[in-house]
């Protein structure tokens, strides 16, 4: 099972960022507030120690932008949306992915007729 779930996050690792752009352009929202939208789309192995990391680097590299708002009894909550250069990013990103998935599917879909469950 350790297995399973490595590969998974290795293969998660390379698109992280587009996923985090994804929920992020849906509305603003805060680090755990996308971890519970990432787990709702099937992404639960993505924790907030995996995001805070590469939201750093999404809010240097001028993808995001921040904002911090008060939050229910506790400190302000910092805010993340995306930037005209993150949408663009976002759009580049997925036309990327798009062709990377449809490659891979070619070759793995000669295999699939001969695996089976």
């Amino acid at each position: 099972m350790a297995i399973d779930s490595t590969r998974r996050s290795q293969l998660l690792r390379g698109v992280l960022d587009l996923c985090l752009l994804a929920v992020i352009r849906e509305e603003p929202a805060y680090g755990y507030e996308m971890t519970k939208r990432l787990s709702a789309r099937g992404l639960s192995i993505v924790g907030e120690g995996s995001i805070y990391p590469l939201l750093g680097r999404l809010e240097r590299d001028g993808l995001v932008e921040t904002y911090r708002a008060v939050s229910d009894g506790g400190p302000p909550r910092k805010y993340y949306c995306t930037s005209r250069k993150g949408q663009r990013a976002l759009e580049d990103g997925l036309a990327e992915w798009r062709s990377v998935r449809d490659a891979v599917d070619g070759v793995l879909g000669i295999v699939e007729p001969e695996v089976k469950p």
